[in-house]
């Protein structure tokens, strides 16, 4: 999902993404701690030589400056073409990363050509685990008159012409034979306002063994993990974050489950539901936390925390812990993690980690839905990445022509 609901306002060909956003005007750098632990009063820092910390990672952002066909995008998402989640375990099995809204064109002299184009999702393949320019290349599809068109358009029963999908998150199912699912947000455009669009739906893209691009054996389904108004609470959109807790995926403990992830209402609850990996189309087999047990009403479905974004995730430690990374408030320049003791919880509270330094290049950039990239990472910590946009997207896009685009940083925990 994007910044919020609604989050972008489309004129021609471009977009305006558009959010609720605050901004913490204090200072960061290329390196930045997390003593203090947001929101819990009395914590003590950790000595300095197991202080956690984050820093930039200039090497992954210069991965995606590209100056001719896929120049950027935002909702990055990715899997190990393994199946494999677990850190160091990318090199030489290659990455599937998947994007939303792109733009396709060329870019010269620091200058974006007038022929440029927006599609709403694409895809890309990284060669190992090194973020090398000359080892990512990106797809996407031409329509009957050569346009770029997205990789995946809407064609489940629900879906309606015009419709169109933004990306959530994915795994592989080992256990579905390597089996490739990826939730989409099925969108509407509106007639007029200033926000002509909304999401209504949920689908599930499923994407056959070595399927690649164009993806023509793709499989979709609409699914029930999108609820307008759950028992007065707000909206509830599933598919925000996926944890495979399988042998295939090389989890500490697995119990053979697939956890998917939500997000409930203005105050951004964060909600699990569970389903064994062998079964994971049938959604009468799906159960969610109540905070006591896994139960088959999702109203019932409990809080685990709050505040985070509406693109995250939730990924494993070494130790078995799982690890929450997001975007405080989905769009604020904070980046934060919680630990959790099961991917269920209980989380402590969140650490503030990262202030991105992009809101203060141009007074209308903003930074939003952070995430994990575990199989990218290397042992001890968590490469996560965040998008950057800005509110005057048609003059910012030719002043600052690559600034959409994912940044990245790590997390030495």
């Amino acid at each position: 999902m994007k910044p919020c609901t609604p989050s972008r306002n489309r004129t021609g060909a471009a977009l305006l993404s558009s959010a609720m956003l605050v901004l913490s005007l204090a200072g960061c750098g290329q390196q930045q701690t997390a003593p203090d632990v947001a929101g819990a009063a009395g914590s003590q820092a950790a000595p300095p030589t197991r202080q956690v910390r984050a820093v930039a990672e200039p090497q992954w952002d210069n991965m995606l400056l590209q100056n001719k066909g896929w120049l950027g995008a935002d909702g990055i998402y990715s899997v190990a073409l393994n199946g494999v989640e677990k850190s160091g375990e990318a090199e030489g099995k290659g990455t599937f990363l998947w994007f939303s809204d792109t733009i396709i064109g060329a870019i010269k002299d620091d200058s974006l050509q007038a022929d440029w184009e927006m599609v709403h999702n694409s895809v890309g393949y990284l060669q190992g685990n090194v973020p090398d320019p000359e080892k990512i290349k990106f797809h996407w599809r031409r329509d009957a008159q050569g346009k770029a068109a997205s990789m995946f358009e809407p064609r489940t029963a629900k879906s309606k012409p015009g419709n169109y999908y933004w990306l959530g998150d994915g795994f592989f199912n080992h256990q579905k034979d390597s089996t490739i699912y990826i939730f989409a947000y099925l969108i509407k455009s509106l007639p007029g306002g200033v926000y002509p669009f909304e999401d209504i739906g949920v689908s599930l893209i499923a994407l056959p063994k070595g399927s690649r691009p164009p993806f023509t054996n793709q499989r979709q389904l609409d699914t029930p993990l999108f609820i307008p108004n759950s028992n007065g609470k707000g909206k509830v959109v599933f598919g925000v974050a996926v944890l495979a807790n399988t042998v295939g995926a090389k989890a500490p403990k697995p119990d053979g489950y697939i956890y998917v992830y939500g997000v409930r209402g203005m105050n951004k609850e964060l909600l699990v539901a569970r389903v064994p990996d062998k079964v994971f189309e049938d959604f009468s087999q799906w159960r969610y936390w109540d905070g006591s047990t896994w139960g088959p009403d999702v109203h019932q479905a409990a809080a685990l925390t709050s505040r985070v974004s509406n693109e995250m995730s939730v990924s494993f430690m070494e130790d078995g812990r799982v690890l929450a990374s997001y975007q405080l408030d989905t769009n604020s320049p904070t980046i934060a993690i919680q630990t959790g003791q099961t991917p269920a919880g209980p989380f402590q509270p969140a650490k503030k980690m990262y202030e991105t330094p992009e809101v203060y290049e141009d007074l209308d950039f903003y930074t939003y839905n952070a995430k994990a990239h575990p199989h990218l990472s290397k042992p001890g910590e968590l490469l996560i990445s965040y998008n950057v946009n800005s509110f005057d997207f048609i003059a910012d896009i030719h002043k600052h022509p690559h600034h959409l685009r994912p940044r990245f940083i790590s997390v030495k925990y």
